[in-house]
């Protein structure tokens, strides 16, 4: 017999939904330069976006068993994450499972294999965020565990850490960092804000950046 348990801590909705609010880059910027997955995954479509607890699924390549009963036991918000082998050559997920997900509330997928009909995934709108697209089928063979840490894009992430994910990529914060990564974040963002106006109002880059001694320590001269 084999046991499999969907237990797991989820973070605070309202920490989730704070979390929102800013990019994937951002966040990646404000905590210290962690947690982006590997450039590759990218969504189906440049306008979506998700943020939420990862339910964590491990799934033998070419094989999406363990992904549906994944879908069957996320909750409502959930982040489907998938770590299918890095193995670009399947197409695992479709708009047949994405309509599933949406029926059932889930925040979005993301998978380090191949999804395939993007054209109805853009239609339908849930995000989808995939190592490759991929016609090729799978089967229905190997089981794995549910809820466990995973290593996808690689990076470690856990039950209940959220994801964020938008146009740019994916960023995942540790559930306990949460608070920390929302004020970085929101540091970041009143910073950058900050540079913006500089810009605008007429300031160059050199001023804002402070290039000229930057340049002179490393032995720049430059002949204007």
């Amino acid at each position: 017999m084999i046991t499999i348990s969907t237990k797991f801590e989820r973070p605070d909705p309202d920490l989730v939904k704070r979390l929102s609010a800013f990019s994937s880059a951002t966040i990646h910027e404000a905590q210290g330069r962690l947690g982006a997955l590997d450039s590759v995954i990218k969504p189906v479509d440049h306008r979506m976006k998700l943020c939420g607890p990862a339910f964590t699924v491990v799934c033998a390549p070419r094989d999406n068993l363990m992904l549906q009963t994944a879908i069957h036991y996320a909750r409502p918000g959930d982040v489907v994450v998938v770590s299918g082998g890095a193995y670009a050559e399947a197409g695992s997920f479709g708009d047949v499972l994405a309509n599933a997900c949406r029926s059932k509330g889930l925040g979005g997928l993301i998978t380090d294999t191949g999804v395939r009909d993007t054209q109805e995934l853009r239609e339908l709108g849930f995000p989808v965020f995939s190592r490759s697209v991929c016609i090729k089928g799978t089967v229905k063979e190997t089981v794995g565990p549910l809820c466990e840490p995973v290593t996808v894009g690689g990076q470690l992430i856990r039950p209940g850490d959220v994801v964020n994910a938008d146009a740019d990529g994916v960023v995942v914060v540790r559930r306990e960092d949460l608070t920390e990564a929302i004020a970085a974040s929101q540091r970041r963002t009143d910073t950058e804000a900050g540079f913006i106006a500089a810009y605008r109002s007429g300031r160059t880059v050199a001023e804002i950046c402070n290039l000229a001694p930057l340049l002179a320590a490393k032995g720049v001269v430059i002949d204007e």
